[in-house]
């Protein structure tokens, strides 16, 4: 390491007048002067002839420790030059509700993001909101931070300090943005900007109505806030939402990361008239308030389709589009009866979404409660495929701190798995995917091709998923091996879930 050239000297000199050689980054510039400052170092301690050798050695073993450091600056530019990331979640939105799996000619824009990128055929969630964007923002199964996190609560979900996506990436140097519903801490104390968001915008609690923005009444009713700070505004939620994600876009404060968890297609059900008018005329039942309520709900899709295709439209626009990962998932499957559901200020809504051909609905265990549209996309980067290898939304924190090289501490304790090599199709799982889901009514476990429900009360079902994906025939009885390797499997995880609520959080209101 410590031979020279000779000319060192003189290129330094140049260098220093600022003759620096052609294409030269500011982060490699840094990492020539680191050697240069190395060199001279070396140049020094051969020609101080007074020096015992056995000093010099050492001192040119430091030297080589101090150049192994040099990498440092280039992890620099390369956390500069990685992807963004624009991370959607739409709420609620049922299996047959996109185009890409209904006849209706719905969400063209999303439909043209899956043909061009990773249909994600078998993406699991958990059974309803919360409790997906824990997994989500932690990589860690919800349960795991105690039961308030298996159910829609506006308790802190997850305690303060813990290493999010969001925190993650702002530590590799990313601008870090969050828009739309948070739902993991309806106070401000509790808020994005205490989980790694620079900026915040949208509702701290759950779903909110779309034109008062209002959430249900009582002590979390004003939620609308900008970093944590009550705010007021007119105008629709969806819109809201997205011309924020587009100022976020358009600051290209590369690299970014950009959530925006809308509220759509939550109840209340709404929309603006403009994407009501797009289906005049089309026929969705014949009992007239259900005619009206799926027209509504169709509506809000559609709504949330063209403010995707907004979003794809500034990327292009500013020369981001190639150098951005988009990642487009539910929360969990849709609603389809709405009795007793929140409707705020724009009346009830007795459809609403559809899971058709799958089993089962939000806060069930269900394939239609817990399977989910989903889909990535990164032109140049992840070819076209349908990939039908089970994941999970707790795999997105373990796969982008791969894909970015982040070195995680061994306390984190994700549950999921980097799934980038089977994204990119350079490798196939090895083992089969176990996928675990904890929710309020019961446990769901799902090894391989075999998935178990054990309810809270009643009786455990069994569903061979590659040969049954509807789950129509419950075999429980006739494959006691099955089951019970299930259950052990089950049982381990369920001893890794906290049993009880944060001693802090008892007594507050959820």
């Amino acid at each position: 390491m410590c031979q020279g050239d000779g000319h060192f000297l003189p290129r330094l000199i140049s260098w220093v007048r600022g003759a620096w050689p052609a294409a030269t980054k500011p982060s490699q510039r840094l990492n020539i002067w680191l050697v240069t400052v190395v060199q001279l170092t070396c140049l020094s301690l051969e020609r101080n002839k007074q020096m015992p050798r056995r000093l010099k050695n050492y001192l040119a073993i430091i030297l080589a420790v101090l150049f192994g450091l040099v990498p440092s600056a280039t992890e620099a530019t390369e956390k500069f030059e990685s992807p963004n990331i624009l991370f959607v979640v739409a709420d609620d939105l049922g299996w047959s509700d996109v185009g890409w799996h209904d006849g209706l000619g719905l969400t063209p824009n999303l439909n043209r993001l899956v043909k061009e990128g990773v249909e994600l055929d078998q993406h699991y969630v958990q059974p309803v909101c919360t409790p997906t964007r824990a997994a989500l923002m932690s990589g860690r199964y919800p349960g795991r931070f105690g039961p308030h996190a298996l159910a829609p609560s506006n308790l802190r979900a997850m305690p303060l300090g813990t290493v999010t996506m969001a925190s993650m990436l702002k530590s590799m140097g990313y601008a870090t943005y969050q828009s739309g519903k948070w739902h993991l801490g309806a106070r401000s104390e509790w808020g994005p900007n205490h989980s790694g968001f620079d900026h915040a915008y949208g509702t701290l609690t759950g779903a909110a109505d779309p034109w008062t923005h209002k959430y249900r009444s009582g002590v979390y009713e004003d939620t609308w806030h900008r970093d944590g700070k009550p705010l007021r505004e007119e105008g629709n939620a969806t819109e809201l939402i997205a011309a924020e994600a587009l100022r976020c876009i358009e600051e290209k404060r590369s690299p970014w990361f950009l959530y925006v968890p809308f509220h759509a297609v939550h109840t209340p059900v709404d929309a603006p008239d403009e994407f009501k008018r797009q289906y005049d005329g089309v026929k969705f039942h014949d009992d007239p308030a259900r005619q009206d309520s799926r027209l509504r709900m169709v509506a809000m899709i559609a709504q949330v389709d063209a403010k995707i295709g907004q979003f794809v439209d500034a990327l292009e626009r500013t020369g981001q589009r190639n150098h951005t990962l988009i990642v487009f998932t539910s929360d969990n499957g849709g609603i389809e009866s709405l009795k007793n559901a929140y409707v705020g200020d724009v009346g009830d809504s007795p459809l609403n979404s559809e899971n058709d051909p799958l089993r089962g609905q939000k806060n069930t265990l269900y394939e239609g409660g817990t399977r989910v549209c989903a889909f990535a996309n990164w032109p140049g980067k992840l070819k076209p495929q349908k990939l039908t290898v089970p994941m999970h939304a707790v795999d997105w924190m373990p796969t982008i701190a791969a894909l970015l090289g982040y070195k995680s501490r061994v306390d984190l304790q994700w549950d999921g798995v980097n799934q980038w090599p089977v994204l990119t199709g350079a490798a196939t799982p090895s083992l089969p995917r176990t996928i675990y889901i904890a929710a309020k009514g019961g446990h769901s476990i799902r090894s391989g091709e075999w998935k178990l429900i054990v309810p809270a009360n009643g009786k455990a079902q069994l569903f061979h998923i590659g040969n049954d994906p509807y789950e129509k025939s419950d075999v429980v009885d006739s494959m006691p091996d099955i089951v019970t390797d299930l259950r052990n499997r089950l049982a381990a995880h369920q001893a890794k879930d906290q049993p009880h609520l944060p001693s802090d959080l008892v007594g507050l209101p959820e």
